[in-house]
């Protein structure tokens, strides 16, 4: 029988091939750590198209995804959940970011998300969407319109937990659907790291490397071959800080070795004056490319440096501003394989101490090259490609 003739789920079966409809949110930190599955099952030859908002389509695109546009502008979204413009989240005190998120991620976006999508995904014969684990409207409209549906781990899935059961309770009851931890759900955090959930969500836990990705661009010419240590600092694309990162400068300049920074989207070059000759500040690096080249990184928290450094096999020093950063910071910490400053502490002198112990801590070290080992032996994002098909 001709594969046309053939009802759609039998096809899958008889050609292996799936149309798959990735969401998440147009940020970052939310949507670059699903692009190497997204990337791995279009070379599987599986059906892509990835939706999200429209400062991603020209990367979508690139990658050769069909663009859905949906779930609105991260930025104007915080805008309405805060009543201001936004140009960080260091601009606000941890109550008031707390509220903020729950509007954003519980309300505004996964609201406008399912009136993008839902019409969409009734149209469309796709055969199973792969929703990052905060893209909550994804994996709702799948709920809706019947689609089977795995959820996407950006960070510690205590953090989805968390998230569930404060933000979307009202959202829920308006839609009148049930949605919770029943889709499979991608594991990007290292076993060994993840603590049991009291309730037993997330049971049905399939792991995945954390396998960095980043815009393609040029590092600096030294960084392959640099005489020194190499350090590496980075507040990340949201929560930026000219104090943190100025004291940091200072700090880590003052170990003797050599310093990259990322300034990122929030900070301007010109509020971090004139750094020291053995730093170098630029407005953005392409960290996927830069941390096989570093002895330390020295960041935020976010989830996609915290476990890109971690797989690349570095100390890390946190510095962790909001959101997820200060649970992946005490639990890297705890595991012995960083340290972290806070409050009063981010200050030059201690960062200097802190940092210089981290490049010569031979217990931290062991614990880092173990938990990459730990990372380099899960599934890769080609070994879940492969299995697509089984959830569709």
């Amino acid at each position: 029988m001709h594969a046309n003739h053939i009802p759609r789920r039998a096809e899958i079966a008889y050609r292996g091939i799936v149309k798959i409809l990735f969401n998440s949110l147009p940020a970052h930190g939310h949507t670059y750590p699903l692009l190497p599955l997204a990337i791995a099952a279009k070379q599987a030859g599986h059906e892509i198209s990835y939706a999200t908002w429209d400062n991603f389509q020209p990367t979508l695109e690139k990658l050769g995804f069909e663009f859905i546009r949906a779930g609105g502008d991260m930025r104007a979204a915080f805008a309405t959940a805060a009543g201001t413009e936004v140009r960080s989240a260091s601009q606000f005190d941890k109550e008031e970011s707390s509220a903020i998120a729950r509007r954003v991620f519980g309300e505004v976006m996964p609201r406008q998300t399912i009136a993008d999508l839902r019409p969409v995904v009734a149209a469309r014969r796709f055969d199973l969407v792969v929703y990052e684990s905060a893209a909550f409207g994804g994996g709702i409209t799948a709920r809706l319109e019947g689609v089977p549906a795995v959820s996407h781990g950006i960070t510690k899935g205590t953090a989805l937990v968390e998230a569930l059961g404060e933000f979307l309770p009202p959202l829920l009851a308006e839609q009148e659907v049930d949605f919770g931890f029943t889709d499979p759900y991608l594991d990007i955090y290292p076993a060994s790291l993840v603590e049991p959930v009291a309730g037993g969500p997330l049971l049905d836990r399939v792991p995945l490397r954390p396998v960095p990705f980043a815009e393609g661009g040029a590092l600096p010419d030294w960084v392959a071959d640099h005489p020194d240590k190499l350090i590496y600092l980075t507040l990340g694309t949201a929560f930026g800080n000219p104090r943190v990162l100025t004291a940091a400068i200072q700090g880590l300049a003052a170990t003797g070795h050599r310093v990259l920074v990322a300034a990122g989207p929030t900070v301007s070059l010109a509020d971090l004056g004139d750094p020291p000759s053995n730093v170098t500040v630029q407005p953005w690096v392409p960290q996927a490319e830069l941390l096989p080249h570093v002895d330390l990184v020295v960041h935020h928290g976010g989830s996609g440096t915290t476990l890109g450094s971690a797989a690349a096999g570095v100390p890390q020093l946190f510095l962790p501003q909001g959101a997820d950063q200060f649970d992946n910071a005490e639990t890297f910490t705890g595991a012995g394989a960083a340290r972290q400053l806070l409050g009063d502490d981010v200050n030059p002198d201690a960062i200097t101490e802190t940092a210089s112990a981290l490049l010569t801590d031979e217990a931290i070290a062991k614990a880092v090259a173990t938990l990459a080992d730990e990372i380099a032996d899960m599934p890769s994002p080609a070994d879940i490609a492969a299995r697509l098909p089984e959830w569709a």
